[in-house]
């Protein structure tokens, strides 16, 4: 049974195949088709559900007493960062010189898998976001010269990191404690929050990807057509995979992907994409913390399970990653061909998009094998 929060949102949300509209987010505000904002689900779910007995101040660097006494109902003091008060990176720090030349020795036939899926109209989308694309003009410019030389270009509209094949940068989630909102590093919803782009953990600061990355095949490991939806991928689900696939653990600067099978799903059922999935629980995303990964993605809308563990902590493993430890997280993911040929081990790489103060970028990673 799903929770009451993930019920009554879905339960108004459109089927993920929308066009173009005004999204215009005027606080708690029904939309125009009598769904939920984003802005009330947040406010109404990961906020309640994060929300901390705790008082904190809003100084712009923490000391370290008040980092230890700043905890959120997850229980863990998480600022500030290891790599300092005022850092805005997170775990792609890890990519060091070392991890690109290991990485660049898992590469051995040259094959290049591509885990970004296609940005489209109609593909499964959050809430109300929205994707659109128009060509202006047809064709937008012309003729140039005595070749005649015409042009196209593209107008998008949509929420561009956070549609799709998506990477979640540090500045796209937060948790309240006490009565401030916090993001990775303690930063507040006052040095973060920007209308035309964060002031601080734009998507521009991450550093670029090359780095070992591994498959947990969770699905063929269970068995099935896909994971049953709310399944909570447990450690002990990791290390038989880990067994089974015969690999080494995650290690520092690694990045790990989670096949669940529920990309099958994409644009062929995209309500029942949109319900929930499984994907790793709390206990299982503090694990990968302690192991120092950099990136945690899957064949998934959110990457951990939906529902999660607790009706009161919904996306719990997105503050433990992201705000808590500076860990990205890379969502829908193409994982069917890797598993198809046991690539379990391979370098991965990535670089979003630097658009100043944005929140994610397209997804559009790649496996080298």
């Amino acid at each position: 049974m799903q929770p009451g929060w993930l019920t009554q949102f879905f339960a108004h949300q459109h089927d993920g195949s929308c066009q173009h509209m005004d999204t215009t987010d005027s606080g708690e505000t029904p939309e125009p088709d009598g769904s939920v904002s984003r802005r009330a689900f947040v406010k109404g779910g990961l906020v309640a559900g994060m929300a901390a007995g705790v008082a904190a101040s809003s100084v712009s660097s923490p000391p370290a007493a008040e980092a230890q006494a700043a905890k959120n109902v997850l229980g863990d003091a998480w600022w500030p960062s290891p790599w300092g008060a005022d850092d805005e990176i997170g775990a792609s720090q890890r990519i060091t010189p070392a991890k690109v030349l290991e990485a660049a020795k898992l590469i051995k036939t040259g094959k290049i898998y591509r885990l970004g899926m296609n940005i489209e109209v109609g593909i499964p989308l959050f809430g109300q976001r929205h994707v659109s694309m128009t060509i202006p003009g047809g064709p937008t410019g012309g003729p140039f010269g005595d070749h005649k030389l015409m042009y196209n270009d593209e107008m998008f509209s949509g929420e561009i990191g956070q549609v799709g094949s998506q990477f979640d940068g540090l500045g796209h989630i937060a948790a309240y404690v006490g009565n401030e909102i916090r993001y990775y590093n303690g930063f507040t919803q006052e040095q973060v929050g920007g209308a035309y782009g964060l002031k601080k953990l734009g998507i521009h600061n991450v550093k670029p990807f090359f780095t070992r990355g591994i498959l947990l095949d969770i699905l063929s490991l269970k068995g099935g057509e896909r994971l049953p939806m709310g399944y909570v991928i447990t450690v002990d689900d990791i290390q038989q995979a880990l067994s089974k696939q015969n690999i080494k653990a995650p290690a520092e600067g690694d990045v790990v992907l989670f096949r669940t099978g529920h990309i099958k799903l994409w644009k062929k059922d995209n309500v029942e994409f949109n319900k929930g999935h499984a994907g790793p629980g709390e206990t299982a995303a503090r694990w990968l913390a302690e192991r120092k990964v950099a990136c945690v993605g899957a064949d998934t809308w959110a990457v951990e399970a939906v529902p999660g563990e607790s009706e009161q902590r919904p996306f719990a493993c997105h503050v433990i990653l992201v705000v808590m430890h500076g860990i990205h997280i890379i969502e829908n993911q193409y994982l069917e061909e890797l598993a198809q040929d046991k690539v379990y081990e391979f370098a991965w790489s990535f670089n979003p998009l630097p658009l100043v103060g944005a929140t994610g970028s397209p997804g559009n990673a790649v496996a080298l094998a």
